[in-house]
């Protein structure tokens, strides 16, 4: 369970994961060494699970994000296994998730243009013989970013 101070260390590392312990036990009101061992029993229970660099898309060329709605086709184990293989192997995919209501799964893609996303729609998704209809959703601007969670509700 997590207490106040853990609520507190997990917000801090979610803004900036870079942070040395000496900050976060200025951030606290802990010493270097108490936050030290908190964020190491955090991560050794797996409440952090990792550590990322957020990098700017649009800096290596990837000018388009899109969601994708995929409605599986028939509702195998093997097409979900076949389909779920392909989302981890296509690196234009970086989120899948299931999904209950009309579509069973959304994508959310990073391609560097329109026509990679058409390819990615029309040789990839499409073909695939799980796959019964696509429709996507091209990003216009982004008005929120992924925030961090809200621990300690």
């Amino acid at each position: 369970m997590l207490d106040e101070a853990d609520s507190r260390l997990l917000a801090a590392l979610q803004e900036n994961a870079m942070l040395t312990t000496q900050e976060l036990g200025e951030r606290l009101n802990l010493s270097p060494s108490q936050a030290g061992r908190r964020r190491q029993r955090l991560e050794a229970e797996g409440y952090i699970r990792a550590y990322r660099a957020e990098v700017a898309p649009e800096k290596v060329g990837l000018g388009v994000q899109a969601f994708i709605q995929i409605v599986m086709a028939t509702h195998t184990e093997k097409n979900a296994q076949d389909f779920v293989r392909l989302t981890r192997h296509q690196p234009e995919i970086i989120g899948a998730w299931t999904l209950t209501g009309e579509a069973d799964y959304l994508l959310r893609v990073y391609c560097t243009d329109l026509s990679a996303l058409n390819a990615l729609v029309q040789q990839v998704l499409l073909p695939h013989p799980a796959v019964s209809r696509v429709q996507s959703q091209i990003v216009m601007e982004r008005v929120k970013p992924d925030a961090p969670l809200p621990v300690g509700l």
